[in-house]
């Protein structure tokens, strides 16, 4: 009988974990079992500055009470007794809408409150019932760039909705201007509501909101004025609401004009402005621009008690009259100068004395190469041979984009036949009994020739038809064949990859960039001129300015069309001139057919307006960015320009100016940077066609027309527009045909391509001075006539008025 075997275990067989008898551990008996070790996670995550789930509550806890403290101290900045007052603009977006009825509305509902009016029609409100005051101000209803001005230093919009299904053409170019602008915070009134019946009124209420949160989403209550407790909620609403962040705005003292002299001294004189500061300190030794003036040094600043005190005063109260203390003096040495360009030294530029090594190695380099013709052999090496030095830019700009389209004839239309015209000649002469000759007014089509200028359609027309061809075939251009390519193109070069390809940004500058200045770093510049502390009148305080210099001619141009004055202070190194970039997006209003580049246009960027001609340039990465030679309706595009430095972000609106002096807004968007070394390429395309096709190589003809040319531009890479890339190999014949080398076989209808390229620099058209447009609204009325005896006139009462409302900004 055989013995049994006990089995063994393995040294494989699993060992199960033994049941911990002690039970879960707490943290503090764990604590108290290390004895201050500390885990190697615990020091990682203290090193990388991880914290605890009760770490970060408490974090979230500070950030809430911090942001809720901050809208707290930005609400009661504004409005209580040691703080300037709610500004509101008040702008009715119809010419029938009465924004005083809205004033009168607001002014009478609080039996309490003190109402005070300044020199300049600033309609100002103490209410002590909610311990706040308000300013209202009406601009003129027609003037869009008075609104504008008004409502860049608003801290409220007012908006009078009309009682009407469709909005103007005319109110949607102003709303649509304020909110590329910079919108603050708003309130929207229904207005003109009152002689109608109730289930019009709901009707038409529903409307206005489906309206209002179409064009302000999240901010669709609309108000009423029709009684004293409507009144009320609409002043309650405006001093609890939130306000809007504008940085530039918020980030410069800012006022508007509660009243203005001018003190004359000759030519120019010294412009006394009145009134609250606003946003941050005004300094005597910085500068201030006005809108459309310019910019100006300020001599003294004046501290004046409070006219418009939160007390009670009487219903109609007069305006305080105080000795005005002197709060600073400009100091000579301290004060900012009105210095905006370089001075141009022609003899500095790029003018160095060479050292010793160069000497040497320029007389090496003569010993060895006594006297050699220079052959091209690459890109590189005749690179300083295409560049000029001349500082004017060829015309091609104009003539690269040669249009060869047909211009088509339009042939009359037949006459009708001579049978039909005696038949019709018969048929009046028996008719001529029954019938009674009238003098009939001249028709709209009689002298239809006399309002346009067929002119100036003609040069609209080509001007489409060039932009149309570039769209179609971007940056193709003819070769000329009266004057050689080398010499047209001599600007140009070739580069093996756009991308990648290295260009110097400061090589072959024109002298216009002497002129302007420049950052080393312009990020850290602006977090370091924001972070400085300012000195000077402190917001809240009324204050007399002093602006001196200021020509005579712009205060009359004020006190004529009556529009509100608004004054900004600028930051350091505003008032200096550099190259600006900013990002324009197409807008839908006024942006319906293309515009050139280099055409003259009208910019609002934050504070500042002002004309000039920029050049356009592709939105992209990339140290190298394409011209643009037009801004196609629906596209985005870069503007750059010579312009004062402004520190973003900034809010950009663009303007084309009509011939008739009527304004389209044609764009929108934002300041980008001050970048001077941003390298905007144009390119020019050359095409040929295949002659021969073989299976590698082909003949091209019709990219040159002589031999000379083939051997100049032979290191240049070619392209297909199938895909194919090659190179020259040789010239075939003195008539423009060449044997090019390509990776594949050509198709016979492919077209050969060669890319030139040459950097592209702004003109300084920089102009601050900018027309106002016509007015939004022209009003014209037609009733009987002014000579018309009393007789008739008693007879026949003349009719109601008919008022015909004409929109001049409109789109198309």
């Amino acid at each position: 009988m055989a013995l049994a075997t006990k089995h063994r275990a393995s040294a494989l067989k699993q060992q199960n974990k033994k049941h911990k008898v002690l039970g879960h551990r707490t943290k503090g008996q764990l604590t108290k079992v290390n004895k201050g070790r500390v885990a190697i996670a615990t020091l990682s995550r203290r090193a990388k500055k991880e914290l605890s789930r009760e770490e970060r509550k408490n974090q979230m806890k500070q950030i809430r009470s911090q942001k809720r403290e901050e809208a707290t101290s930005r609400k009661r900045a504004i409005g209580t007794a040691n703080n300037p007052p709610f500004l509101v603009t008040i702008v009715p977006l119809s010419p029938d809408i009465n924004p005083r009825k809205v004033i009168s509305a607001l002014t009478s509902c609080d039996p309490e409150a003190t109402i005070t009016t300044s020199a300049q029609g600033v309609v100002h409100l103490s209410s002590l019932r909610y311990k706040q005051r308000f300013s209202f101000i009406i601009p003129p209803v027609n003037d869009l760039y008075a609104i504008l001005d008004s409502v860049k230093v608003s801290n409220t919009l007012m908006l009078l909705w009309p009682s009407r299904d469709e909005l103007e053409d005319a109110a949607d170019l102003l709303l649509s201007s304020i909110m590329a602008q910079a919108l603050p915070a708003t309130v929207h009134i229904s207005a003109s509501m009152e002689d109608m019946a109730h289930k019009r009124k709901i009707q038409m209420r529903q409307r206005m909101i489906k309206e209002i949160e179409s064009r302000f989403p999240g901010n669709a209550k609309l108000f009423s004025v029709d009684n004293d407790q409507e009144a009320m909620l609409v002043l309650r609403h405006i001093g609890s609401q939130k306000q809007r962040p504008v940085f530039f705005k918020d980030n410069r003292p800012h006022m508007m004009a509660e009243k203005v002299e001018f003190e004359e001294k000759g030519p120019t004189g010294t412009l006394k402005v009145s009134g609250y500061v606003r946003g941050q300190p005004l300094s005597v030794n910085g500068l201030v621009h006005i809108p459309g003036w310019g910019d100006f040094q300020m001599s003294h600043t004046y501290l004046v008690d409070d006219p418009h005190p939160l007390e009670r005063r009487g219903k109609n109260a007069t305006m305080a009259s105080e000795e005005p203390q002197l709060i600073e003096e400009a100091d000579p040495e301290r004060q900012e100068t009105l210095i905006s360009t370089n001075e141009v030294d022609p003899m500095e530029g790029e003018q160095t004395w060479p050292t010793q090594e160069e000497l040497e190695e320029a007389e090496a380099s003569v010993k060895a190469k006594p006297k050699t013709k220079r052959v091209p052999k690459g890109t590189s090496e005749y690179q300083a041979a295409w560049i000029l030095d001349s500082e004017e830019e060829d015309g091609d700009e104009d003539d690269d984009s040669n249009s060869e389209m047909d211009n088509s004839e339009f042939a009359p239309v037949d006459a009708m036949s001579q049978d039909g015209c005696e038949q019709d000649e018969e048929d009046e002469e028996e008719d001529e009994e029954e019938y009674e000759t009238m003098t009939m007014p001249d028709t709209e089509g009689a002298n239809y020739d006399d309002k346009y200028d067929y002119k100036e359609e003609m040069d609209a027309l080509e001007k489409l038809r060039a932009a149309r061809e570039d769209a179609v075939f971007p940056d193709e251009i003819d070769t000329p064949k009266d004057i050689p390519s080398r010499i047209r193109f001599q600007k140009y070069r070739g580069l093996q990859s756009f991308r990648t390809s290295s260009w110097d940004a400061d090589e072959n500058l024109p002298v216009d960039y002497s002129r302007i200045f420049q950052f080393k770093n312009f990020i850290h510049s602006k977090k370091r001129i924001l972070k400085e502390e300012r000195e000077g009148a402190l917001p809240g305080w009324y204050v007399i300015v002093h602006v001196q210099d200021v020509p005579r001619h712009l205060y009359d141009s004020q006190v004529t069309s009556q529009a509100p004055l608004v004054l900004f202070g600028l930051l350091p190194h505003e008032q200096k001139m550099s190259v600006m970039n900013v990002v324009i997006k197409s807008h839908p209003l006024g942006h319906y057919r293309p515009i050139k580049s280099k055409e003259r246009l009208i910019f609002h960027i934050g504070f500042r307006r002002f004309a000039n001609c920029p050049i356009f340039s592709e939105h992209s990465t990339g140290n190298k960015h394409k011209f643009a030679r037009y801004f196609h309706p629906g596209t985005t595009v870069v503007a750059s320009m010579f312009a004062p430095i402004t520190f973003p972000p900034v809010s950009v609106l663009m303007f084309r100016e009509r011939p008739d002096g009527a304004q389209d807004l044609v764009g929108t968007g934002s300041l980008y940077d001050m970048n001077p070394k941003r390298i905007v390429v144009k390119r020019a395309v050359l095409s040929g066609y295949p002659f021969k096709i073989n299976r590698k190589s082909a003949v091209i003809r019709y990219m040159f027309f002589n031999r000379e040319d083939i051997l100049w531009f032979k290191p240049v890479e070619l392209r297909t527009k199938w895909g194919r890339r090659g190179h020259i190999k040789e010239a075939l014949g003195t008539h423009g045909h060449m044997k090019c080398y390509f990776d594949g076989q050509l198709k016979a209808q492919d077209t050969i391509l060669l890319n030139l390229y040459k950097r592209m620099f702004p003109k300084w058209t920089f102009d601050p001075h900018v027309a106002r447009p016509p007015p939004l609204y022209t009003f014209r009325t037609s009733g009987n006539a002014a000579d018309s005896s009393d007789e008739e006139n008693e007879e026949n009462p003349p009719a109601k008025k008919a008022k015909v409302v004409q929109f001049h900004n409109s789109g198309l």
